[in-house]
């Protein structure tokens, strides 16, 4: 999940978009404006990257079309911030609430469950003041700056993620990637970042986890 325009692009309420764009680079898919309301490119394994461009609060009426379009609930991960969790911690899980996400709860007010996989990724709330409504806005929508390079571990750790969903299922995923910050993680995401990865073997869909 995440705001579209450059005007958000580097902000903790667009980390979700931030991790698609990692796994565009690594899978070698383009991103384009095909409908749903949505950016979204198609992998070799078919495998589609979705970034809503509804904002994040209506975040829902983009992925009600995608399941109008034949997609399950069951068959979709959500990539998004999350300030209850430290900056740099990614958690995967299934179901549940919005968690006070509101692009969570468009999601889920629009297909009417919330019955589908989630990647939680620690932002952090804002120092001192965590628990004012204002300030917590101002932080999710501002960039992150001196943590560049924990952030680029995280993205790193977060499409790791992803791509473990894949290869074991959602149960097994959640065993390995629910341990702390940096044990799937390692390497040069910066560098990733710019040059790429290939897929790996991808041959297990959300619907088996």
């Amino acid at each position: 999940l995440g705001n579209p325009g450059s005007r958000y692009l580097f902000t903790r309420h667009n980390v979700g978009f931030m991790v698609v764009d990692l796994l565009a680079r690594r899978w070698e898919v383009e991103l384009e404006d095909r409908g749903c309301q949505s950016l979204y490119g198609v992998s070799p394994d078919g495998i589609y990257l979705v970034k809503p461009q509804t904002y994040v609060n209506a975040s829902g009426k983009a992925i009600r079309a995608w399941v109008n379009r034949g997609f399950s609930p069951r068959e979709i991960l959500v990539v998004h911030d999350d300030i209850d969790l430290p900056f740099g911690v990614v958690r995967l899980k299934f179901g549940g609430g919005s968690g006070g996400h509101k692009g969570l709860r468009s999601i889920m007010e629009e297909i009417g469950t919330g019955d589908f996989a989630r990647l939680r990724i620690g932002v952090g709330r804002p120092p001192g003041r965590e628990h004012d409504h204002e300030a917590i806005v101002d932080f999710l929508l501002s960039p992150f700056s001196s943590q560049k390079e924990d952030l680029m571990a995280t993205l790193r750790l977060a499409a790791d993620a992803v791509e473990t969903v894949l290869r074991k299922g959602l149960d097994s995923a959640m065993n390995l990637v629910n341990r702390k910050k940096g044990e799937l993680g390692g390497g040069d995401s910066e560098s990733e970042l710019r040059e790429g990865e290939g897929t790996g073997d991808m041959k297990k869909s959300l619907k088996e986890g």
